[in-house]
């Protein structure tokens, strides 16, 4: 009996020993992720059933792809050791440039709308990817601070969309833009999803099957070591921002197509946002590690877990602090799981 008793308890100890080491291998190779969404979906579908209803799940998908795109740009900054805090005002210099060409066109043309929208489109991305090379420049080429460059840059772009358009949103764009980009569907799924699902796939090949892609992970894992390598680290760091800026841009277009007005005051909520989401979904404010679909999972938490707050009726100050408290937790979680990581590697 005393035999049995021993054998039971040992049968239990390992397979405690067993749960704990693969809880320990899931959160180094996952982070914090897969708890939050256990305990978003757990928490606000008993708190509120509209929260996993068909029609909520398919409203925070489109309304997802803005953050989505967005945060696969911060992860490339991330990688290298950095990070964007100017990604809000990309969004709204895309979409005030965008906006002041689309309708400056079109009042000049009623005719040429495709003309006026295919020119739009063009300013705003230019207008988005140059404060990217500028960024690029500012880190790679004169070594400043990717918080002091990126941080200056968003005040510069700031005050010039506030001075482009006085602080007020700018009309007369054609409905057709935001029709197509903002409010279409094909086959019952909305445009930006689409635009979305191309980026992921574009980004997963940049990612895994190319060398800048490689090289973007090297500088952040050690950029010494990848100097020492023969890396042009200079150039994959300019790339690096000029990406950021880039992706930015697009989620602007997208954002003004479903606003249907140029706004100076969009995305001051993105660069928060985008990093948690990054760092939510295991990318590492050390740079060096971050997997892209967990980033894209970090988004839609993101974007699902303010849906569930909107759902229960917490006003948006106090959603503001419940995200800021979450950012701090992922970071501390993030410090944790590079101790294990350390650890790992010792044993």
């Amino acid at each position: 009996m005393a035999e049995a008793g021993v054998a039971t308890g040992v049968r239990r100890g390992s397979w405690g020993a067993t749960l704990a080491r693969l809880a320990r291998l899931t959160f180094i190779h996952l982070g914090v992720l897969p708890v939050l969404l256990v305990i978003l979906v757990a928490g606000f579908g008993i708190a509120e059933p509209r929260f996993l209803s068909g029609q909520n799940i398919f409203n925070v998908a489109r309304q997802a792809t803005y953050l989505t795109v967005v945060s696969m740009g911060q992860m490339i900054a991330l990688l290298t050791g950095g990070f964007d805090l100017s990604v809000g005002v990309i969004l709204a210099m895309t979409s005030v440039v965008l906006a002041k060409v689309m309708a400056s066109a079109v009042a000049g043309d009623p005719n040429a709308v495709g003309v006026a929208i295919t020119l739009g489109i063009l300013a705003g991305l230019g207008a988005g990817t140059a404060m990217g090379v500028a960024n690029g420049l500012g880190v790679a080429v004169l070594n400043v601070s990717p918080f002091m460059m990126t941080l200056a840059m968003a005040s510069i772009a700031f005050g010039l969309a506030l001075f482009m358009t006085g602080g007020v949103p700018v009309y007369g764009m054609p409905t057709q833009f935001g029709a197509t980009l903002g409010f279409g569907k094909l086959l019952g799924i909305p445009v930006p999803v689409y635009v979305t699902v191309a980026v992921i796939l574009g980004m997963y090949m940049l990612l895994n099957w190319t060398r800048m892609g490689r090289y973007f992970y090297a500088i952040g894992g050690n950029i010494k070591a990848s100097i020492l390598s023969g890396v042009a680290t200079t150039r994959y760091l300019f790339m690096a921002y000029v990406l950021t800026g880039f992706l930015a841009s697009l989620a602007g277009v997208m954002l003004t197509a479903r606003l249907e007005t140029g706004e100076a005051n969009i995305g001051a909520a993105m660069p928060l946002r985008s990093i948690a989401a990054c760092v939510i979904g295991g990318v590492s404010l050390r740079g060096g590690t971050g997997r892209l679909g967990s980033v894209v999972l970090g988004a839609v938490f993101i974007e699902w877990f303010e849906n569930g707050m909107n759902l229960v009726r917490i006003q948006s100050y106090l959603q503001m602090v419940v995200l800021g408290v979450l950012l701090i937790f992922a970071v501390v979680m993030d410090e944790v799981r590079h101790r294990y990581i350390a650890k790992s590697r010792e044993d």
